[in-house]
């Protein structure tokens, strides 16, 4: 059952989020409203720096305890038309934190002013940024949540077409995968849904596809060819409306012999581990996210 913590935060995003029409409102007021109640003081014991140095857009977020062995690249959800490292600021810390590793929080381009495929190619020019650092591909560990997390495969998916050295593991909350908007669970869990409607997504696709095809896989990263893609921890929750977006892709991933691992918690909101400093749940998927992240880079190291 969930726990109290979780009740309330339900009851706060039907409230705050689901009975507004998200895809409707001018992207700078739902900017501003997102980072209005967002929880993004400095989280404790991680060092924040923003940067803008040419392809590193964005924050480094630096644990105490990082060892320096390996770095979690951050991409962070919001449909891709809201959210920032800020707004996501305390999971992503979390993350470099009980992992033990530095944090690079992307802060790439917004739609509809930046529609498909440019955070694919803020991403990708990120990610090379990182390689020229001297960070092994292997010592990479992509993270996102909902569109982060279908950002996070996109660029897998780029990485892998360009020859470019694939990342260690990716790590997925709730992620959006499908642009399509096929899924089943779209309609289904509307109702038990806590955050989104129906048309938050059918709406909300539409108005970050630019001219993209909805079936590109850059844009639709559950139809990519995900063979040689890097073991996967996957979270989702089985009343949220994206929860076939996870089923489908673990399912994809595994026919073709990717280490996929799917977790499926019940009535949880829709990418609850960005809510790590509200409720327990929330904490423990982090907890376990990073414990993944600390075994792939260990198995990897040959530790």
């Amino acid at each position: 059952m969930p726990s109290l913590q979780t009740h309330a935060l339900n009851l706060f995003l039907r409230r705050g989020m689901k009975s507004k029409p998200l895809h409707e409102m001018d992207p700078n007021e739902l900017r501003a409203h997102v980072e209005k109640w967002s929880l993004n003081a400095n989280p404790k014991g991680v060092s924040v720096e923003r940067v803008d140095d040419g392809a590193l857009i964005g924050e480094w977020q630096r644990p105490e305890n990082s060892t320096g062995d390996g770095l979690i690249l951050y991409l962070h959800g919001g449909g891709y038309v809201f959210g920032s490292p800020k707004t996501h600021r305390p999971v992503s810390a979390a993350l470099g934190r009980g992992a033990g590793r530095c944090v690079f929080s992307l802060d790439y381009r917004l739609a509809p002013e930046n529609p498909v495929p440019a955070a694919v190619d803020d991403a990708l020019a990120c990610y090379r940024a990182l390689l020229e650092m001297g960070y092994d591909g292997a010592s990479i560990s992509l993270a996102g949540d909902s569109a982060g997390g279908g950002l996070a495969l996109a660029l897998t998916l780029a990485v892998k077409e360009r020859g470019i050295a694939m990342p260690g593991s990716l790590v997925l909350f709730s992620p959006w995968t499908d642009l399509t908007v096929s899924g089943e669970s779209i309609r289904s869990n509307e109702k038990t849904d806590a955050m989104f409607q129906a048309a938050h997504i059918i709406g909300g696709a539409k108005r970050v596809l630019g001219d993209c095809e909805p079936s590109a896989a850059f844009a639709s990263p559950l139809f990519a060819d995900h063979r040689g893609f890097p073991p996967t921890l996957i979270f989702a929750s089985d009343n949220e409306v994206l929860l076939d977006d996870s089923t489908r892709l673990y399912e994809r991933m595994r026919a073709v012999g990717v280490d996929a691992t799917l977790v499926v918690e019940n009535d949880l909101t829709h990418a609850w581990p960005i809510f790590v400093s509200w409720t327990p749940e929330a904490k423990a998927a982090v907890r376990r996210a990073s414990s993944f992240i600390e075994t792939q880079a260990r198995m990897e190291r040959g530790a």
